[in-house]
């Protein structure tokens, strides 16, 4: 359970200089359906963020993105955070921002305008902020929430496409506003699930916007990039093109979908999917060995299974395609699905450590494709398993915490307790060792750790032997 003791509001605790002010602390939560995570983290003195803490857990009331058992996922909160406080017993964590996804997340475009009273000055961020606030007034169906309104290109009376007007002189300042609607339940269940957990939350961050802040430069803004999050429950996608947020989207098909599909269509248990789809998944049928067999134990002294690794392929590859026709959908719904986006499309989440997935994506997509690290604002230093995609949306809620209080939109506190970032969270100089089968080889080295780590975890409770469940045997006697 947490003890309870004084908190500081914003999370904020321990100094680290940028501009010659002090830096809060700011905390991300991830409630995902297959993970929960809190990361804690302040920016150095070079705009990098240190990581300060890290706890996880297993999410188990959470389906597709929503909250439907609330008391699992307080419990679930509560692990998470006990373990973030087990890596630094300095921190104290009172307020965070919050990721929220699922199928009940929509969005909509709007025009807004004012015609200013003081013509003679400059626009001001305070005129700015009053015209995103009237965006909250729009008209939305009854029983929907807005979740965020973000302003696309501007217009100062004659001159349009204005990415920043502040600073500008005119009569009328106007934009288009892309806003994020989502259902007032599924809020209100995410909202009472961290204030029973102890917590209060900051704000509510859609996911895809968070992963993309994570994973994304500014060139990659530029250039037009379509990011792809691969959760458990959903998959988040948000696009960007000339430097504006074009189309958000929710699709209700991930890495929980293509565990189920393995386990109906190879007749195994839920784990054993799971397990199979990490170690020998393959989002390509034809980059799968054709005399490769995982033979599974028989249950209660039932003879043994065996499984092909091509059958399993195109099991994934069937629901992957199924994912990216979808995301084709999308960028065709606001006409970026031609060679428009020279990022191309970025891929992170869980999801996206599939082996083969890039070559799948280019392949129905038409696009290039790239697997999307949060490395790019991280500190160095940092252990590995922080830089995994799973991670993207967590530490993108940091990102968007710092975005609020770089902008002054939120209330901070000023005076901070030092905290240092716990030699547990700081990479080891002996790297970890990890046994992979040869045809594995070109798998990342993240990605290594990341299965290693979760099948320890996973079988942890079983003797040691358990984990060599799942052995891979060649040619079988075809």
């Amino acid at each position: 359970m947490i003890k309870e003791q004084p908190m500081l509001t914003g999370a904020d605790t321990g100094p680290s200089r940028l501009n010659g002010t002090e830096q809060p602390i700011i905390v991300g939560l991830d409630i995902g359906t297959t993970k929960i995570a809190v990361i804690a983290g302040r920016k150095n003195e070079y705009g990098k963020l240190e990581i300060l803490g890290f706890g996880k857990a297993n999410s188990n009331g959470v389906k597709h993105g929503q909250v439907l058992n609330i008391d699992e996922t307080i419990k679930a909160i509560r692990t998470a955070l006990d373990n973030c406080f087990a890596s630094n017993p300095n921190l104290d964590i009172n307020e965070v921002y919050v990721g929220i996804a699922g199928h009940h997340i929509k969005s909509l475009q709007t025009r807004g305008d004012i015609v200013r009273q003081a013509t003679e000055n400059e626009i001001s961020q305070k005129e700015i902020d009053q015209l995103i606030a009237d965006q909250y007034k729009t008209y939305i169906p009854a029983g929907d929430q807005i979740i965020d309104v973000i302003p696309q290109e501007f217009t100062v009376d004659n001159f349009q496409n204005i990415p920043n007007p502040i600073g500008y002189s005119g009569v009328k300042v106007g934009a288009n506003f892309h806003i994020i609607t989502g259902d007032k339940n599924a809020i209100r269940n995410i909202n009472r699930s961290v204030e029973k957990s102890g917590l209060h939350t900051k704000d509510l961050v859609l996911q895809p916007l968070a992963s993309s802040s994570a994973v994304m430069a500014q060139e990659d803004l530029e250039a037009g990039v379509a990011i792809v999050d691969i959760g458990g429950g959903t998959t988040d996608l948000a696009v960007f093109y000339e430097g504006i947020l074009k189309h958000t989207a929710v699709i209700p098909f991930a890495g929980e979908n293509i565990t189920n599909d393995i386990k109906t269509g190879l007749g195994v248990l839920k784990t054993q999917a799971e397990q199979m789809k990490v170690q020998f998944g393959s989002a390509l049928a034809n980059e799968a060995k054709a005399n490769a067999y995982i033979t599974i134990p028989g249950l209660r002294g039932m003879p043994a299974k065996e499984i092909s690794v091509k059958n399993l392929a195109n099991i994934i590859q069937a629901r992957m395609s199924e994912i990216m026709d979808f995301v084709t959908y999308h960028l065709k719904q606001v006409g970026l699905d031609n060679k428009s986006l020279n990022g191309g499309i970025v891929l992170t989440g869980g999801g996206s450590q599939l082996r083969h997935l890039i070559q799948l994506t280019e392949y129905v997509t038409g696009l290039p494709a790239r697997i999307g690290f949060p490395n790019e604002h991280l500190a160095a230093g940092h252990i590995e398993e922080l830089a995994r995609p799973t991670y993207s949306t967590c530490i993108g809620l940091i990102l968007k915490g710092y975005d609020d209080y770089e902008h002054n939109r939120k209330q901070f506190e000023t005076e901070y307790r030092k905290v240092e970032v716990p030699q547990g969270l700081k990479q080891r100089e002996v790297e970890a060792e990890v046994v992979v089968e040869e045809e594995e080889e070109e798998i990342a080295a993240p990605q290594r750790v990341r299965q290693r780590k979760s099948l320890n975890n996973f079988w942890g409770k079983f003797k040691d032997g358990i984990i060599d469940l799942f052995k891979e045997e060649e040619d079988k006697h075809l």
